[in-house]
């Protein structure tokens, strides 16, 4: 079963300014907006999400959702993740792309926990992460497990 989530993008502005308003906003119904803009590399505001960032936050986002599901299902108790992700832009063959994302999760589990289950469902997320599917950079898996 397919599923849509629609967005609108708005930028008002004048491209004949040669140091025109990279800012936008997007929205989406019942959500709040966000403020969004192109990387400070490319004249836009550092304040503000860019698509680089919102690919690897996607990303990152996808595979921690996708972890949590699976290790509730083995039943495996997870008590905390915070990854330090990180979305590698790169020009390969003439073409500027995101070339690797970097998954760093600290994922904290309670005492005698099976660190090797973790990890083996940490990758195997990676698997059935709807993102990760989607796109064509690498993914780099370096989980750090630690009992709580």
């Amino acid at each position: 079963m397919a599923h849509s989530y629609p967005l609108t993008l708005t930028w008002t502005g004048n491209t004949l300014d040669g140091t025109y308003n990279r800012n936008a906003t997007v929205t989406s119904a019942g959500k709040h907006p966000l403020a969004v803009s192109s990387a400070a590399e490319y004249a836009g505001d550092a304040s503000r999400w860019n698509p680089e960032d919102l690919l690897g936050s996607a990303l990152a986002t996808c595979h921690m959702l996708t972890f949590l599901a699976l290790c509730a299902k083995a039943k495996v108790e997870i008590r905390g993740y915070e990854d330090r992700a990180e979305a590698v832009l790169d020009t390969v063959d003439k073409v500027t792309r995101i070339t690797q994302v970097h998954l760093r999760p600290v994922i904290r589990v309670p005492q005698g926990t099976s660190m090797a289950k973790v990890v083996e469902l940490f990758g195997k997320a990676h698997k059935y992460c709807f993102v990760a599917n989607s796109v064509t950079c690498e993914t780099v898996l370096e989980p750090r497990v630690i009992e709580v």
